[in-house]
C-alpha cells in the first residue's frame, strides 16, 4: 500500500518541479525512505537520478518559451558540476556509518544526511518568503562583471556540495541564488533551475553507480512518473504569476523542512 502511494507521489514529485523549478528532491527523499522503503543514503543516490531526469524534460519545455538564461546556466553550473560529482564519488562514502555515539544515542550517517537536508531547507526557505526590495535585478546588472560572475560560481559550488551530501537538486537553493544574486525574474529563475539542476544531478548520479547496487525497476517507474507529472507542472506554471510562485515556494520549503525535522 505504501509503495502505491509512494509512485503517486512521483508524479508530485514533477509537477512539483515544472511549476516552481525545484522542490522535487524535496518530496523525493522522503518519499523514497518513509514510503518505498529505501535506506537515506540510496534514496540521495535515486533522488539524483529522478529529480535530474525529470528536469531535464522540463527545462527543454521553458527553453521553447524563452524563460531559460544560458549564460547565468553556465556560470553557475559548471563549478556547481564539479562539486556535486567529487561530493558524490569521494566524501558521502568516507563519512562513516555512525557519527556519534552518546550512551543509547547514536548519530546515524543516513540521520545525520536527513537532520542536514531539513535544517537546509528551513535556511532556504526565508530567501523565498522574505520580500525583497524591488531593485534587486538592477543592483545585480551594477555589479562589475567579475564580480557579478564570481559571486555567481561561488554559490554555484556551494550549491553543488549541499546537492552532493543530501541528494538534492538544489532548486530550493538555486532558484534564491538566482534571483537574490542573478537578478533574474521567477518564471526565468525556474526555467534555469531546472537545466542547472538536470546536469548536476545527472552528473552526480553518475558518481553513485560505482559505489552502489543500484534497484533499476523501482528507479525507472519512479522516473517516469515524476517525468508526466512535469509536462502538468509546466503548463500550470503559465497560469501563475511569479510572484505568487515565489512566495508559495518559500512556504512549501519551510513546511517540508519542519516536517522532516520532527520526524
Amino acid at each position: 500500500m505504501l509503495e502505491w502511494i509512494g509512485y503517486s507521489c512521483a508524479l508530485l514529485i514533477g509537477i512539483s518541479l515544472g511549476m516552481i523549478g525545484g522542490g522535487g528532491s524535496v518530496l523525493s527523499v522522503p518519499v523514497l525512505v518513509y514510503l518505498m522503503g529505501v535506506t537515506p543514503v540510496m534514496a540521495t543516490a535515486y533522488s539524483l537520478f529522478v529529480v535530474g531526469s525529470s528536469s531535464l524534460v522540463g527545462s527543454l519545455r521553458f527553453a521553447k518559451l524563452k524563460l531559460l538564461d544560458y549564460r547565468i546556466a553556465l556560470i553557475f553550473g559548471a563549478p556547481s558540476l564539479a562539486a556535486v560529482f567529487l561530493t558524490r564519488k569521494f566524501l558521502v562514502p568516507a563519512i562513516p556509518e555512525s557519527i556519534f555515539q552518546m550512551g543509547d544515542f547514536v548519530l546515524t550517517k543516513g540521520a545525520m544526511l536527513m537532520l542536514l537536508f531539513s535544517l537546509i531547507m528551513v535556511a532556504a526557505s526565508y530567501s523565498m518568503i522574505v520580500d525583497r526590495k524591488k531593485g534587486s535585478k538592477e543592483k545585480a546588472e551594477e555589479r562589475p562583471l567579475w564580480l557579478f560572475a564570481l559571486i555567481v560560481m561561488l554559490e554555484g559550488f556551494a550549491v553543488g556540495t549541499v546537492t552532493g551530501l543530501v541528494g538534492a537538486g538544489g532548486g530550493f537553493l538555486i532558484i534564491p541564488a538566482l534571483v537574490v544574486f542573478a537578478g533574474l525574474e521567477m518564471k526565468k529563475a525556474i526555467g534555469t533551475s531546472l537545466l542547472i539542476i538536470s546536469i548536476k544531478s545527472l552528473v552526480g548520479f553518475l558518481g553513485d553507480v560505482s559505489n552502489y547496487e543500484i534497484d533499476w525497476t523501482l528507479l525507472g517507474i519512479f522516473t517516469v512518473l515524476a517525468i508526466g507529472g512535469i509536462f502538468i507542472g509546466t503548463s500550470l506554471s503559465k497560469r501563475i504569476d511569479g510572484a505568487k510562485l515565489k512566495k508559495g515556494f518559500g512556504w512549501f520549503v519551510l513546511i517540508m523542512g519542519f516536517a522532516i525535522l520532527v520526524t
